[in-house]
């Protein structure tokens, strides 16, 4: 987790897979209650490569398990 926005309900992830970082949804988190996610925090991440930029990001979460 390299960046997270609680007040926006967005973040950047980062893993091999997507140079660049991922962009990632507050509704893509797997879990109940508040969803957030903290910078440094590990997570299991689902990804995808729309073919459109996100915010800036060439790859979007579809799933986000702290």
């Amino acid at each position: 987790m390299r960046e997270w926005h609680d007040e926006e309900g967005w973040g950047v992830l980062d893993c091999p897979e997507t140079p660049g970082g991922c962009w990632g949804h507050y509704s893509d988190i797997q879990a109940d209650g508040f969803r957030t996610l903290a910078p440094g925090q590990r997570v299991g991440l689902e990804w995808e490569a729309p073919g459109f930029q996100q915010d800036g990001y060439d790859y979007r979460a579809v799933s986000i398990v702290p």
